[in-house]
């Protein structure tokens, strides 16, 4: 089953982006220009600020197995 989990390896901020990005199998880039696309369009203030930091609190880290 596949979950959504924080990138350790792609992030610039949270690894919010990187994340969404691994769970679809797309490019980061793509993810982030999409992120800051939407936010500009729909938010007057900052709104998808509030969003990523909320995502980043809510989608869970990946944990090491050992």
């Amino acid at each position: 089953m596949k979950r959504l989990y924080l990138s350790k390896t792609d992030k610039k901020i949270c690894g919010v982006c990187g994340g969404i990005a691994e769970y679809f199998n797309i490019d980061s880039t793509l993810v982030r220009l999409a992120w800051v696309v939407i936010s500009l369009a729909v938010s007057l203030g900052f709104g998808g600020l509030i969003v990523y930091i909320i995502a980043a609190l809510i989608i869970p880290k990946r944990q090491e197995t050992i």
